[in-house]
């Protein structure tokens, strides 16, 4: 498998709690006014790596781990493989997407990729709803949703904040 790689950002503390490796995707289709990264949006985008060379980088930060992109569930395949070696190893993962939760558990190939994950930051980011003083995420509309109790109760859990 390979993975069109924007960036890998090494010790980050904006994308998820503590530190974190995040690993930003090319592709992304929602092309949402005032995206921070409209660059990502072409999947063919950044250089490609394997699984093996992006679990190499995580391995040797020991980090928990935030995909974003992009949107990584533009290719959800390639990203339930990633996110199943992450969470092989331990990794706490995090998913910042453009689709919402309800367009997730409706959709078994996105669920599929996001079912291992601990959080998914859904929705589409909204520069009328753009809030700074947001943790993890862009716009009010965004959700940091707790992926197995979400699954588990059949709809969106979001994590106390």
């Amino acid at each position: 498998m390979q993975y069109h790689v924007l960036s890998i950002i090494r010790g980050t503390t904006v994308d998820g709690p503590g530190f974190r490796t995040s690993i930003y995707l090319a592709g992304c289709s929602h092309h949402c006014a005032g995206c921070q990264n409209p660059q990502s949006w072409d999947s063919s985008g950044g250089t490609i790596m394997s699984l093996q060379e992006i679990m190499d980088i995580v391995r040797e930060e020991d980090f928990d781990v935030t995909l974003s992109g992009g949107d990584p569930l533009y290719n959800p395949e390639s990203t339930q493989l990633l996110v199943a070696a992450l969470k092989e190893e331990g990794r706490n993962v995090w998913i910042f997407t453009g689709y919402t939760w309800e367009e997730i558990a409706s959709d078994s190939r996105l669920l599929s990729a996001v079912g291992s994950a601990d959080v998914v930051v859904d929705g589409r980011f909204s520069q009328e709803l753009k809030d700074p003083d947001l943790i993890f995420r862009g716009s009010s509309n965004q959700r940091l949703i707790n992926v197995a109790e979400s699954i588990k109760k059949n709809c969106a859990i979001s994590l106390p904040e």
